[in-house]
């Protein structure tokens, strides 16, 4: 029997939460299907959005990561470098699909960007068991070295949560150290 890969991931979570017997520190989520199952479901956000005709805008542009990679500069970073942008980015898209979040009356769309903000969440546990500690940028925003912009509609950072998990995102778990 084939499990949908949405209750596959929350099974793997649930059994590492409910494991009977002593505590024990989670084992790390190294299996980057994980990862493909956060970035399909973003895409099926990014294509409810495109279908969407109405209660489906943004009310004023929101600050995201930078997407694009510089393969040179991202090796030259050290995993707290690479682990801290990443957390960063996660948490700008938090903020900015939150705030979508509360402008969207599509109720279709809702649970689409729901479901993002899920994951999000999802991602920031799947980052803990990989021991990649969570990174709360400072009370003003991200910290300087951050590279941001800012996009005005919806589907631009709708766009952006995908390239970000196909990106940095995937480039971090990939090289994580506690799965080699």
């Amino acid at each position: 029997m084939e499990l949908p890969p949405r209750l596959f991931t929350l099974l793997l979570m649930l059994l590492e939460w409910t494991r009977p017997g002593l505590p024990s520190p989670l084992r790390p989520i190294c299996d980057l299907r994980v990862l493909k199952h956060f970035i399909e479901e973003a895409r099926d956000a990014q294509a409810a959005m495109l279908t969407c005709k109405e209660g489906c805008g943004l009310p004023e542009p929101v600050t995201v990561p930078q997407t694009k990679v510089d393969f040179s500069i991202w090796e030259r970073k050290n995993a707290l470098e690479q682990a801290q942008e990443v957390q960063s980015g996660l948490w700008l898209l938090n903020q900015a699909i939150g705030s979508l979040r509360a402008s969207v009356t599509n109720t279709a769309l809702q649970s689409h960007i729901d479901n993002s903000l899920i994951n999000i969440f999802r991602i920031g546990k799947v980052l803990h068991s990989l021991n990649i500690q969570e990174c709360n940028p400072p009370a003003g925003g991200v910290s300087g070295g951050e590279e941001t912009w800012r996009v005005s509609s919806a589907s631009e950072l709708l766009q952006v949560h995908v390239n970000f998990l196909r990106g940095k995102l995937q480039l971090l778990l990939s090289n994580a150290p506690i799965c080699h």
